[in-house]
C-alpha cells in the first residue's frame, strides 16, 4: 500500500512539476503579462493531455476490452495528476488577477465549477474519505464530475477560427479529443445502463 500511494505521489509530482517548468518557461522567453496569458494556455492544454487518459481510461476498457486495463487501473494517478498540474494553472490566474488583468466572470463561472470538481474528486479519491458517503452517491459524482470537467474544456477549445492555421493547431486537436473522450463516456455509459434498465423491466414483469 505504501509502494502505491508513493507512486501516485510521484506522477503528482512529476505532473506538478512539468506544469511548473512549462509555465515559467514561456514567462521567461516572453515576459510577465503576455507570457502568463500564453502558460494559461499551455499549462490548460498539458493539464487537459493528463486528464484525458484519466477520463477515458475507464470506458476504453468496458467497450474495447482487456487491452485497456492498466490505462483503467492507472485512473486515479492520471486524475491525481491532473489535478497537482491544475494548481499551476490556477495559479496563473490568480496571478493574472493580482496585475489587474481578470478573466472574464464566465470563466471563472465555468471553469471555477471545473476547478472545485476536481479537487472534490481528488478528495473523495482517499478511500476514506469516500467510505464516509452512501455507496450510490459515489458513481452519480464521479459522472457528473468528469463529464462537466470535459465540456469546460470543450468549451475553452471551441474557440477557433476555421481557416486560420494557428488556431486550428491550437485548439483544433484537443477539442476533437475532448468530444471524443466525451462520446467514449457516455456510450459507456449506455452501455452499462442498458442491461440495469433490462433488468428493472424483468423485475416489474414478475410482480
Amino acid at each position: 500500500m505504501i509502494g502505491v500511494q508513493r507512486n501516485t505521489f510521484a506522477w503528482m509530482a512529476l505532473a506538478f512539476l512539468a506544469s511548473l517548468g512549462l509555465a515559467s518557461s514561456i514567462i521567461l522567453i516572453f515576459g510577465i503579462k503576455p507570457g502568463i496569458s500564453l502558460a494559461l494556455r499551455a499549462t490548460a492544454r498539458l493539464a487537459f493531455l493528463i486528464f484525458l487518459p484519466a477520463y477515458v481510461g475507464g470506458p476504453l476498457a468496458l467497450l474495447f476490452g482487456n487491452a485497456f486495463l492498466p490505462l483503467r487501473r492507472h485512473a486515479r494517478d492520471f486524475g491525481l495528476a491532473f489535478a497537482s498540474a491544475m494548481i499551476v494553472h490556477l495559479g496563473l490566474v490568480a496571478w493574472l488577477c493580482a496585475i489587474g488583468s481578470p478573466p472574464p466572470v464566465k470563466t471563472f463561472v465555468v471553469f471555477g465549477l471545473a476547478a472545485v470538481f476536481t479537487y472534490v474528486l481528488a478528495l473523495l479519491s482517499v478511500r476514506r474519505v469516500r467510505e464516509l458517503l452512501p455507496h450510490k452517491f459515489w458513481p452519480p459524482i464521479l459522472f457528473v464530475a468528469t463529464n462537466y470537467i470535459a465540456l469546460a474544456f470543450i468549451d475553452d477549445f471551441k474557440r477557433f477560427q476555421v481557416g486560420d492555421v494557428y488556431d486550428g493547431l491550437a485548439y483544433l486537436p484537443f477539442a476533437v479529443l475532448a468530444v471524443g473522450g466525451l462520446i467514449l463516456n457516455l456510450a459507456a455509459w449506455a452501455q452499462t445502463l442498458g442491461p440495469m434498465l433490462a433488468k428493472t423491466r424483468i423485475r416489474g414483469e414478475n410482480l
